[in-house]
């Protein structure tokens, strides 16, 4: 007898098409049967060993999040109810081109300081990997959802170029080659790239085109922060059509927002483009979350001549009298690379973490008001921040456009990502909400998308950018990954204000067909794995 029937659920398979009413039988790891309209009907019901009585209930595909930063919280938490609870059932890491493999003992430590604001320095943690292969079977161990990874183009940098700020040479390109190349061999799904962080953004077109060729021979995608969401944000998008296109390489658009004043009101160019590269036959996709500030590290708004070199370089810096005040002219007056050539606001950016607790007080205000406090100038106080936290400081910045955000979330390509940062004493509420957030605000209660569309974006279109051909779409044969929601509740529990809450009316997630969450609450399960890339 198998093992699971969800009775009479309201069936949203992720193809986009109408919903049905179904017994869905489970066993094995995956969906066996579908009887449609079986009570109606008057047919035999199928019968498992447990039975769910799924009335009033949505059944979907598992949620896929196409940008995730979770690479240690997975290890650190087996928990992982930011995620699990949203019915996300697989992740998209090695985001924004900075992650720690493929790495040796030099590189690592160099990733571990540059990123720790968006995952922690990791102290708790066991790096016992170096390359990508090894951490995705340090993966395997068990973790609480399914997670995908991207070879890392910033940490490749970093590998076989170091932190400098200048073309690599032919040897140095050879072994980057080789590093990508390996990866995608160990299960990489394809490689991003942070096109404002550093050591990835000293990378010129040429060499990213070279480095997508491999990815490209490998069936993978290329997925790129790119080099400007403000200021010549249009003609960052362009760049990346133009390079993927002359690579042969498949595009994914990281959290692909049009952020700034600059852009107020100017999605509609934005796709327009898209359209036309897609009429002409690219290959592309895109990922939002649904909300107008964007996050990151406070360290990453500086210049990038500033951030040459690696993390002890910048803190030498910003040490200086002299040089410090360069970075201030840059940020304020010339608009820094960092802040995507825009002049930086410091009453838009608010600190949601830090990595000392003694400096807690100024998460939850923006620069500008812990400034206005102190009596000083706001980049005094940044200044001081960045170096007594060790560059550690996270933030918000609130910057988006709500009409921007609705435009692009209907597009035929657009995926959801939360592009959630879980450290931090205020995090971005995108990092606990924005799948619930995305069904209970923008389907729900303002229409934007319909139930079937937007299930459709968060779950088959995801799958197919992956080349996963078993996951995605409720249908016999695939992968059990499947959520139950209330639609009339379903609901993001976090806020600005309160953003580590979880959501509501998401009583059941199942991953490989076991229980993550049921009844509401978190399983000991630790039933996801790293899923590999597909070969070609």
């Amino acid at each position: 007898m198998e093992e699971l029937v969800i009775r009479d659920a309201d069936v949203v398979d992720g193809s986009g098409g109408p919903s049905y009413r179904a017994d869905v039988v489970v066993d094995g790891g995956r969906i066996v049967s579908i009887v449609k309209e079986a009570a109606a009907a008057g047919c035999q019901r199928p019968k498992a060993r447990r039975e769910l009585d799924a009335e009033g209930l949505v059944l979907s595909p598992g949620f896929v999040d196409m940008h995730a930063h979770s690479d240690l919280a997975l290890l650190r938490d087996p928990d992982h109810s930011a995620k699990a609870a949203q019915g996300v059932t697989l992740e998209v890491i090695g985001q924004d081109g900075l992650s720690y493999a493929p790495v040796d003992d030099r590189t690592l430590g160099e990733v571990r300081r540059a990123i720790a604001g968006w995952n922690g320095y990791g102290d708790d943690i066991d790096f016992d990997w170096r390359t990508v292969g090894e951490y995705l079977d340090r993966l395997d161990r068990g973790i609480a959802v399914n997670a995908a990874y991207l070879v890392p183009q910033g940490t490749v940098r970093a590998l076989a170029v170091g932190w400098e700020d200048r073309e690599a040479t032919p040897r140095e390109l050879d072994r980057m080659r080789q590093l990508v190349a390996e990866g995608m061999e160990q299960g990489a799904v394809g490689m991003s790239s942070g096109l404002t962080y550093t050591p990835g953004m000293y990378a010129k077109d040429a060499e990213l085109t070279e480095l997508c060729r491999v990815v490209a021979s490998y069936g993978g995608y290329y997925c790129p922060h790119h080099r400007s969401y403000g200021a010549g944000a249009l003609e960052a998008y362009r760049e990346m059509v133009a390079l993927t296109r002359e690579a042969g390489c498949s595009l994914h658009l990281a959290h692909a927002t049009m952020n700034f004043g600059v852009n107020k009101g100017r999605a509609p160019e934005l796709l327009a483009l898209l359209d036309e590269a897609l009429a002409a036959g690219a290959d592309i996709s895109l990922d939002t979350y649904p909300y107008t500030p964007g996050c990151t590290t406070l360290a990453a708004m500086l210049p990038s001549w500033a951030s040459e070199g690696g993390p002890e370089r910048v803190i030498e810096r910003l040490a200086d009298e002299e040089t410090a005040e360069r970075i201030r002219h840059d940020l304020e007056v010339t608009g820094s690379d960092g802040c995507h050539g825009v002049p930086i606001e410091w009453d838009t950016i608010e600190i949601s973490g830090v990595g000392d607790p003694a400096l807690a007080d100024y998460v939850g205000r923006t620069v500008q008001e812990s400034a206005d406090r102190r009596g000083e100038a706001p980049w005094v106080t940044a200044r001081g921040l960045l170096l007594a936290d060790r560059l550690a400081p996270t933030i918000l910045q609130h910057v988006g456009h709500e009409e921007n955000v609705r435009a692009i979330m209907r597009h035929r390509v657009h995926t959801g990502g939360s592009d959630g940062i879980l450290q931090g004493a205020k995090p971005h509420p995108r990092a606990y909400g924005t799948f619930p957030h995305y069904l209970g605000h923008y389907v729900r209660e303002l229409g934007v998308l319909s139930l079937e569309e937007c299930v459709a974006h968060l779950t088959s279109r995801p799958a197919a950018r992956l080349r996963l051909p078993d996951r995605g779409l409720v249908r016999e044969g695939y992968v059990a990954d499947l959520v139950l929601f209330d639609p009339v509740t379903v609901a993001a529990g976090s806020s600005f204000a309160e953003p580590r809450v979880l959501p509501t009316g998401i009583p059941y997630v199942l991953v490989d067909g076991r229980f993550v969450i049921e009844d509401g609450r978190r399983t000991d399960a630790l039933a996801g794995r790293a899923v590999r890339r597909t070969p070609a």
